[in-house]
């Protein structure tokens, strides 16, 4: 344990944290962005694959990092305009949307990776970022447009046009605003965050992997609301989600070293690391139960009448 407490307490476990809570945090306040517009955004999960794969594409092809963050977040913002054309424009419902937004995006990344590359799992290796954190372009833009988002949502002319739209979409319509075009916009500045998001992931593996997104799109949506829609709030728990599962994969190590060094595991460290691997998870689920009852929505959230 003395080994666990070192690694943890170590410079190296809290830039694992942070790789970790990078996409997942892009994600959740481009979610947060969109949701308080009143647009559920059940297509965080389309968004992150979308860019990632945009992303290595764009890498591949140029063997520039710029290039790959650019199409990731473009792939990302396309996304966000098929999902605004058909819950803004056309008034779909939302959730079905999303769902469909999201499968379609596991389908078609792995349909065009055949494509191009005649493989249906991963693209070629691309440039990237790798493991580098503190030195990597990527999560210093990604930093700074999780800042400038969760500021002008405070503070700023459209931060408060976004969260009439959510909550008071007639009273914004009253001093003639159009909310549609308020929530069109809202959801192509989230799309290009959870974009950039996903780039991040895919230019940290040097490369795109089919369903690299592993489900972080819901972990995300979760986040959101357990947040209460508020961004620094998002932001924080992703960073507490991030620290949470670096140290589920720094306790597997640690289970893993002692099973070598004793030559095989026991029943109790099998049990510990059963549970480390859905530690991050059942925190997350289990939070959620007891304070989303009293996170309060946009009260427009959902709703494409108005």
């Amino acid at each position: 344990m003395s080994a666990l407490l070192d690694a943890v307490v170590s410079a190296a476990f809290v830039t694992q944290a942070v790789r970790i809570a990078v996409p997942l945090g892009c994600a959740a306040v481009g979610g947060a962005l969109t949701e308080r517009s009143g647009v559920i955004d059940l297509a965080l999960e389309a968004k992150l694959l979308a860019g990632a794969f945009g992303a290595a594409v764009a890498a591949e092809a140029t063997g520039s990092i710029a290039a790959g963050v650019a199409g990731g977040v473009a792939a990302a913002v396309l996304v966000a305009l098929v999902q605004a054309w058909l819950t803004v424009r056309l008034a779909a419902d939302q959730v079905v949307v999303g769902i469909a937004l999201n499968l379609g995006a596991y389908g078609l990344t792995r349909y065009v990776l055949d494509l191009l590359y005649g493989s249906t799992a991963s693209s070629p290796r691309t440039v990237g970022v790798g493991s580098a954190v503190w030195t990597s372009p990527v999560f210093w833009l990604a930093a700074i447009a999780i800042v400038a988002v969760t500021v002008m949502l405070a503070r700023a002319p459209l931060g408060l046009r976004i969260r009439a739209a959510g909550d008071r979409p007639a009273a914004l319509a009253a001093v003639g605003v159009s909310v549609a075009r308020v929530r069109v916009l809202a959801l192509v500045i989230g799309g290009a965050l959870a974009g950039l998001g996903g780039a991040q992931l895919a230019l940290a593996n040097h490369g795109f992997s089919a369903e690299m997104s592993a489900g972080r799109g819901y972990i995300a949506l979760a986040i959101v609301i357990l947040a209460g829609w508020r961004p620094a709030w998002v932001a924080a728990l992703c960073l507490a989600f991030g620290l949470l599962d670096a140290f589920q994969l720094q306790l597997q190590l640690t289970l893993q070293s002692a099973a070598q060094a004793t030559g095989e595991l026991s029943e109790a460290g099998r049990a510990l690391q059963t549970f480390a691997l859905v530690l991050p998870y059942v925190a997350t689920l289990v939070v959620l139960a007891v304070v989303a009852q009293r996170s309060r929505a946009p009260r427009a959230l959902g709703r494409a009448d108005e």
